[in-house]
């Protein structure tokens, strides 16, 4: 009986030896599972500004928000859909005011392209508060909120930055003070001495924002490189409209919308401003309506 067990159990160890041999990678295998492509860029700027890199937090800072959003697989995925249709209204709008192109990449980590409403009330794709949305010339009331609007928002953020970009002199500091307003950014660049974004202690959130468009922006420009295949038809389209002047009240735009041969849901994707069922308009001022070409 003693030598029956002590075979059976031989035979066994053989068995488990021989799956272990073939489970065991070949140096080949081990290679290719600890070293992933490299991501991480041998230089980078924002909007023609050299990053620092070979400062350690300043790498460890990007590297960080590489790494966020890399595994972020929903969100980026949506973003890098969604800039197909945002970035044509974006860019030429930027290039009109003189904003470096970069900046479509703080819209993104402002609200992923998509007009969100953040926990304290800044609204849309730029997200402006409603006080800041008037200083910069947008309507802002319960029939009407242009922070909506793509186009309007656009050139209100162009507002903003031509002016902090004269009041900083940095197109960095500038994208910083987005996020932690010209005055608190301005108020540690005095308590500090320097000038530098990089080389600023400034609060959390101010001080990843940089690096969240940094990183978006790497990934953005080159998703194949971070694992991220998206073919050109899976992309969202910017679909094509005519566009309808109105300098009067439209009493119900349910009724509107069937006359222009939409219905209400579409009528309000594509003029989210709309903030009502009906357009008040006492004053005659000129609205701009888009209605989707037929087929779309």
């Amino acid at each position: 009986m003693k030598s029956i067990e002590r075979i059976m159990l031989l035979t066994a160890f053989i068995l488990v030896s021989g799956l272990l041999i073939f489970a065991v990678p070949k140096d080949s295998d081990k290679k290719a599972a600890v070293e992933p492509e490299h991501y991480f860029p041998t230089q980078a700027n924002f909007a023609g500004e050299n990053t620092p890199l070979k400062i350690a937090d300043v790498k460890e800072r990007l590297d960080r928000e590489l790494i966020v959003n890399i595994n972020l697989h929903a969100s980026t995925i949506l973003a890098i859909k969604r800039a197909n249709r945002a970035f044509p209204v974006i860019e030429p709008i930027l290039k009109k005011n003189g904003i470096p192109d970069d900046f479509k990449y703080l819209a993104v980590i402002e609200s992923g392209l998509v007009n969100v409403v953040s926990p304290v009330g800044a609204r849309g794709v730029w997200q402006f508060m409603p006080e800041t949305a008037k200083e910069r010339g947008m309507e802002v009331n319960d029939i009407v909120d242009e922070r909506y609007d793509l186009v309007k928002a656009t050139e209100a953020a162009c507002s903003y930055l031509l002016s902090a970009k004269a009041k900083f002199g940095s197109w960095t500091l500038a994208a910083a003070s987005y996020n932690g307003g010209m005055g608190g950014v301005n108020k540690q660049m005095d308590i500090q001495q320097e000038q530098n974004y990089y080389d600023l202690l400034l609060t959390e959130e101010t001080s990843r924002y940089v690096f969240r468009i940094l990183a978006l922006k790497e990934i953005m420009k080159s998703p194949a490189k971070f694992g991220f295949e998206i073919n050109k038809a899976e992309m969202y389209p910017l679909i094509p409209t005519r566009k309808v002047e109105i300098d009067s009240t439209i009493s119900n735009l349910t009724a509107f919308a069937k006359a222009e041969g939409i219905n209400y849901k579409i009528l309000k994707i594509h003029n989210p401003w709309l903030r009502d069922r009906k357009l008040e308009n006492t004053t005659n001022k000129k609205y701009t309506i888009e209605i989707p070409l037929s087929g779309y």
